[in-house]
């Protein structure tokens, strides 16, 4: 795991770079993309999911080594062609993890993160799970394990994958002529992240777009029908934490309420959003009919809590970058903890963006137990042998996440129905 954080400590600037270009390229043609609380949000997630994947907290069924070395037929030398063959079978694993992420109930929760966005911008590509805690993945990349490819080349091509998928949430990218009918480009990425009837579940390739021409489900995008983005079923939040498991909520309300015990045990297993029929109507859900003519969730914002909103993103991604650094150094307890207080950190503020009163209460705990830990240590987990007077900077930082909390919660609660809307 230290080197996928590795990886992150270096992809994460680069991201950020390329939002900041999709973002003043959209204030030059005045054309924003952009409003601060989702793209908050976004970093958000993204922050909670790497902090989960780079820790190795999921419970893997069955590693790739164990497969490739009980499945293997042969073995490949390593060349050129192993390189491309791992990566094609990388990216027709992904093809299938995610059309049954939009096809199969338990699944979906771990993908609904990724859609949930109301907007179709670079941020929400970072709009990742954490409720994916049991990984299957491997068992779709037995073909590969067959031909014996080296599980070093998996482990270097899979972050590349990911990291790949990156660029193509945008708006501001057109049809791409040839390139469309071999890779997933923005056009064909933004008919997968709609909800327009025509759009719903196409487009699920990742990296190549040949597996939904393949087996159907490709579809490219309409003139005549611009497309609409988020989930049917609103998330309604700003908080990452709970989006990741709203829907796994949801399954679990309905398996209980349900009379039949044959529909408690299928519930998991049926298509997506399929509910119990004596459910269905006793606790209707609101979902979006008109995908044209829906209220988009936003919450009263003055200018000062966005920018109280970004200096806090921005803090812990600090934090975060501090982690990955430090990863070895640090130790895995001290990474948990720092973790676990990042995730804190995380709900509080994005819950004060909801405004929700209890946020105040998470912002002072958290802050109260950081002074604590500095005032009674005399350090942050090292960074005074890095930084002198880093930990008296954290000092601060915690001041003011006490104080604002308290501000946002009592006093700047009506102003910001009257904010510029950014």
């Amino acid at each position: 795991m230290e080197a996928y954080a590795t990886a992150l400590l270096y992809a994460i600037p680069f991201f950020i770079l390329l939002m900041g270009i999709e973002m003043a390229y959209g204030l030059l043609v005045k054309n924003i993309k952009y409003t601060t609380l989702d793209t908050v949000s976004s970093i958000s997630s993204g922050l909670t999911n790497i902090i989960k994947d780079s820790l190795g907290l999921a419970l893997i069924i069955v590693s790739y080594p164990f497969l490739r070395d009980h499945l293997a037929l042969t073995s490949i030398e390593s060349s050129w062609l192993v390189w491309v063959l791992a990566f094609v079978f990388i990216d027709f694993a992904g093809y299938w993890n995610h059309r049954l992420s939009h096809h199969i109930n338990i699944f979906w929760n771990q993908h609904v993160i990724h859609h949930s966005s109301e907007r179709f911008n670079l941020a929400c590509a970072l709009r990742q799970p954490i409720s994916n805690v049991i990984g299957y993945f491997p068992l779709l990349l037995i073909p590969a394990a067959l031909l014996g490819i080296p599980q070093e080349v998996i482990a270097i091509l899979a972050p590349i994958h990911l990291f790949a998928q990156f660029w193509y949430h945008t708006q501001h990218i057109g049809r791409m002529g040839w390139l469309e009918y071999v890779f997933v480009t923005p056009s064909q990425h933004r008919v997968h992240h709609a909800i327009n009837p025509e759009y719903i579940d196409k487009n699920l390739g990742q990296v190549l777009c040949i597996w939904d021409r393949m087996f159907g489900t490709f579809q490219e995008e309409l003139k005549e029908i611009p497309p609409q983005y988020g989930v049917l079923k609103p998330a309604a939040t700003w908080n990452p934490i709970h989006i990741n498991f709203q829907h796994l909520w949801g399954l679990i309300t309905d398996a209980w309420r349900t009379n039949s015990f044959r529909d408690k045990l299928r519930i998991w297993f049926m298509p997506t959003g399929w509910r119990p029929g004596d459910v269905v109507g006793k606790y209707p859900r609101k979902t979006i009919v008109d995908v044209y003519n829906f209220e988009r969730y936003n919450t009263p914002a003055s200018n000062a809590l966005k920018g109280y909103a970004i200096f806090q993103v921005a803090a812990h991604l600090c934090q975060i970058l501090y982690m990955f650094y430090n990863y070895g150094q640090i130790g895995f307890n001290g990474l948990l903890f720092l973790g676990a207080f990042n995730f804190v950190g995380i709900y509080g503020y994005t819950s004060l963006m909801d405004r929700k009163n209890y946020a105040m209460w998470i912002e002072a705990i958290r802050s109260l137990a950081g002074i604590a830990i500095i005032l009674w240590t005399g350090d942050w987990f090292g960074i005074e042998g890095y930084w002198g007077g880093g930990s008296e900077l954290l000092l601060g930082y915690f001041i003011i996440s006490l104080l604002a909390g308290i501000y946002f919660t009592k006093y700047d609660t009506a102003s910001g129905k009257a904010s510029v809307a950014l």
